[in-house]
């Protein structure tokens, strides 16, 4: 396939962050372009990135009026993209903890064998660094109970640093996906995978942030339990209903799942 990548970065507050982290985008895939969503940003983050777009065209600004949610930001993201003729299309933190320098890798797998590629910090070769113990059990903990509550193959699914080709996120109807927040990224995960789609992951060591506020707080939790739950009644009553529905014909053989 001819890549024509694009990375979007959704933005609240990365004006620390932008001016080390685009150079360097651009630095290590040069093929690339960037679209930044920015969600009003009081800090500058766009006025910033309006400055850098007039000085190189592979940059572009989408400006929202106010903070809209990470979910409405790679959505939206997406569609620029798509519609411009990009693919694949990539998802990264714009706090600078997704390293470029894994993008060229992730690349080549989407290129060759992969429908989406999740930059993995829980396979052989991935991990953390600098964060606290509690954070890490955490982490360690959303991701065993949402791999086990909706079968997921994938071993971080709630990884953001992640490669799409565009024919993946047509096939999921990206605009029919309910959950926002962090729980977007397991519900795009859940409708990959049972698409049948291939997922591979690349190691990376994830990076918390040094400059900038976290936008996590306790409301993601809430609404991250609320997806994996409601995901995982569509996937159990899908089951049913698919054995209801065998069981009721003896000419046909059922076909497997992909859940």
């Amino acid at each position: 396939m001819d890549l024509r990548p694009l990375i979007i970065l959704p933005t609240y507050n990365e004006i620390e962050n932008l001016p080390v982290l685009v150079p360097e985008v651009l630095a290590t895939v040069p093929s690339a372009s960037i679209v930044v969503v920015d969600d009003g940003s009081p800090d500058g983050t766009g006025a910033w990135v309006e400055q850098f777009a007039a000085t190189d065209d592979r940059v572009h600004l989408v400006s929202r009026p106010t903070k809209m949610g990470l979910g409405t930001a790679y959505r939206a993201g997406w569609r620029w993209g798509m519609e411009r003729g990009f693919d694949p299309l990539i998802t990264m933190d714009a706090d600078r903890s997704h390293r470029p320098g894994y993008l060229p890798e992730m690349l080549v797998r989407c290129e060759t064998d992969a429908d989406l590629v999740v930059g993995s910090r829980y396979v052989a070769g991935g991990g953390l660094r600098n964060w606290p113990l509690r954070r890490r059990i955490l982490s360690r903990i959303a991701n065993h109970v949402a791999r086990t509550l909706l079968r997921l193959r994938t071993r971080d699914v709630t990884a953001g640093f992640r490669v799409y080709r565009a024919a993946t996120l047509a096939m999921i109807d990206m605009d029919s996906i309910r959950a926002e927040g962090y729980s977007f990224l397991e519900e795009v995960l859940w409708r990959v995978e049972r698409a049948g789609l291939r997922v591979a992951e690349v190691p990376i060591v994830f990076e918390d942030r040094t400059a900038g506020t976290s936008k996590i707080d306790h409301r993601e939790v809430y609404r991250a339990m609320g997806t994996l739950l409601r995901l995982a009644f569509a996937r159990w009553h899908g089951r049913t209903s698919h054995d209801a529905a065998a069981g009721a014909s003896t000419d046909e053989t059922p076909s497997g799942s992909n859940t």
